[in-house]
């Protein structure tokens, strides 16, 4: 597999007589790949059906020239005022009933059939003038889908697709009051144009009102995704792709990669850290410049499990990306502090020994104006080279010196789901039960330990190949899922498998899966100050549940009650402390016979076909094999 750098790009952001320098500056640095376009719709079409693509034609061929590769965004995350003239309705509708207005990004509902129509035909007005030109490589479609919580919308656009979408599903009012359980509270409807968005209750909405909601938001960022690339590949041959979010579920990561060739994700490690993550003061201020030490890898894993879904595997296993780069201070966190010296280079290679074929930085100047004049670039706003600038060429430079290596198969499968996140949002029951921290958590160890993990779907039909499965907080099991689990050597829970797909408590109790004698009869959510204490010093934090059944106890809570039961497939009866669930998991590697090591806080390692990698997220120099690895340090060794 070959390794590449881009950058992010807008040359309508900038005086024509500079890109020719820009593009020469590019390709001095070691970059390939430019991406531009995603942002540009009113320099575009300024009025309706009034087009102006001469400069972007210039701009593409002035990139093409020096050597670079285009990878050309559609416009329809920022469609022009304008649109608003045309479609009043369009904009999406926030859970408050209030309207988002324009002046920012975004500013649309997935539902709007107008709006779609508006995507639909500016994407083939570019793909008809830009799917056979040899600079444009590849194609990206829109931006950062669910970005600023856009992913539902309770306009009236959405609530008569909603209840579209309803019929299509249940065929009868009665099939959906059944299914919702609306005899509780005399919620049941005798027409489907009756049933309204489950937003402004009076008290908490139905639960499987809600979660249907969420699947039918997330089937029309399906949907809108589809339409535009059906149309762009009536047109061209070249890979297309989409630039995903951190730490967002609001909608189906892998359908919407069913339909891509490359999945890619938008990593701002500092950010994150600030803004999306969990973590003690302590942790947040260790690693301050640095990011959290496994979050990237969190989602470089899923991103290559989605790109997997696009069916179009590379030696990497799926084909994926990261399409925005942080190389200095965003403008978006609570606070936003520098990177660490030399972390836009350690995050790179990270990237790549998890599979990346290409590593795009965000920005290549910063802009002086408008809403993110406060991003770092690889340029300052005056042109000069910011710090990151001398990373990115190291990079460059350290690409053409190692061999090409591949993305070994790990030994840890992860099983991730968005629709069980959904699910536990629809009905947390713990107000810091998150579908997304329980796997994380999970994750995690496997880091500290030293081990490479593969994240996989809710319908992987075939474990065989991995020597332990994790499936954490997994509502409800696919058939495909459930077979896979019973002939692997797996830990589930907790709350895996104890609802059915309406979130309705199942008959006989969860989990039922062959080979696990278990149910679980009670559950108790716990407050951030109680825990629950284990017989190995361990403990449960957060959530934690009562089992009944004649599975082997491997684990007691010091009442007595399991807290792990099975044999090969085990249930875990609740939320481990990170400490816990490292003695968990370093005991069933044992028992596999998977090595594991024991790191220290901010080293992490990352497998190869070839090659280990060793970071070092640490603030101050760490041990790995007789050798310092400095702050920000990457070291690499063939195996």
């Amino acid at each position: 597999m070959k390794r590449t750098l881009g950058v992010c790009y807008y040359p309508e952001h900038w005086s024509e007589d500079v890109w020719t320098d820009d593009a020469a500056r590019m390709v001095e640095a070691g970059i390939s790949w430019v991406r531009i376009g995603e942002f540009a719709w009113s320099r575009l079409e300024p009025q309706p059906d009034v087009f102006k693509f001469d400069w972007l034609d210039r701009a593409i061929e002035v990139l093409g020239d020096a050597g670079l590769k285009v990878i050309l965004g559609t416009p329809t995350a920022t469609p022009p005022r304008w649109m608003l003239e045309k479609h009043p309705d369009m904009l999406a509708v926030d859970e408050e009933g209030r309207p988002r207005g324009f002046g920012s990004r975004r500013h649309y509902c997935f539902s709007h059939l107008g709006y779609r129509a508006e995507s639909k035909r500016i994407t083939r007005m570019f793909v008809e003038r830009y799917g056979a030109n040899p600079h444009v490589a590849a194609w990206q479609t829109d931006n950062e889908y669910a970005c600023h919580d856009t992913t539902r919308s309770y306009s009236a656009s959405a609530t008569a697709g909603f209840q579209n979408w309803l019929a299509q599903k249940y065929q009868s009012t009665e099939a959906l009051n059944r299914a919702w359980g609306n005899v509780f509270w005399s919620m049941e409807y005798d027409d489907f144009a009756d049933i309204g968005l489950p937003n402004l209750t009076v008290t908490e909405p139905n639960h499987p009102h809600v979660l249907d909601f969420y699947r039918y938001s997330s089937d029309m960022v399906v949907e809108f995704n589809r339409e535009q690339v059906e149309e762009i590949r009536k047109h061209t041959n070249a890979p297309i792709i989409h630039n995903y979010m951190g730490r967002e579920t609001s909608f189906d990561h892998f359908k919407v990669g069913a339909d891509l060739d490359i999945a890619s994700w938008d990593s701002y490690p500092i950010g994150f850290l600030s803004d999306r993550l969990e973590g003690t003061p302590e942790h947040k201020l260790r690693f301050l410049r640095q990011g959290d030490p496994d979050n990237q890898a969190f989602h470089h894993d899923i991103y290559r499990a989605v790109g997997l879904a696009g069916g179009n595997p590379s030696p990497a296993g799926g084909r994926w990306w990261v399409m925005e780069q942080q190389p200095g201070p965003v403008n978006w966190a609570p606070y936003n502090p520098a990177p660490l010296p030399g972390m836009a280079r350690l995050w790179a290679w990270e990237a790549f020994a998890h599979g990346a074929e290409t590593v795009c930085y965000f920005r290549w100047r910063q802009a002086p104006f408008a809403q993110e004049q406060m991003h770092a670039g690889l340029l300052r706003p005056d042109s000069a080279d910011a710090p990151a600038m001398a990373e990115c060429k190291q990079v460059a430079a350290e690409i053409a010196s190692l061999p090409d290596v591949g993305t070994a198969k790990a030994d840890v499968a992860l099983v991730f789901d968005y629709e069980s996140a959904w699910g536990w949002e629809a009905q947390p029951q713990g107000a810091d039960f998150d579908m997304f921290r329980l796997a994380f958590a999970a994750y995690r160890s496997c880091r500290r330990l030293g081990l490479n993990v593969d994240i996989v779907p809710p319908n992987t039909s075939d474990l065989s190949g991995y020597r332990l499965t994790l499936a954490p907080g997994i509502m409800h099991l696919s058939d495909p899922l459930r077979n896979a689990l019973s002939n692997a050597t797996a830990l589930i829970g907790p709350r895996t498998d104890t609802k059915t797909e309406h979130l309705s408590i199942p008959t006989p109790m969860g989990p039922n899966l062959d080979g696990l004698d278990t149910t679980v009869v009670l559950t108790e959510s716990l407050p951030p100050q109680a825990s629950v204490s284990l017989e190995n010093g361990g403990q449960f934090l957060h959530w934690r549940e009562i089992l009944e059944g004649n599975a082997p106890v491997k684990l007691r809570a010091t009442d007595g009650a399991p807290a792990i039961v099975g044999d090969k497939l085990r249930y875990l009866a609740g939320w481990p402390d990170d400490a816990t669930w490292d003695m968990i998991l370093r005991g069933m590697c044992d028992e596999v016979g998977v090595t594991h090591h024991v790191l220290p806080d901010g080293l992490r390692i990352r497998d190869t076909e070839t090659h280990r990698f060793v970071f070092n997220y640490a603030p101050e120099p760490l041990p790995w094999n007789g050798t310092d690895i400095a702050p920000a340090g990457v070291h690499w060794d063939a195996l």
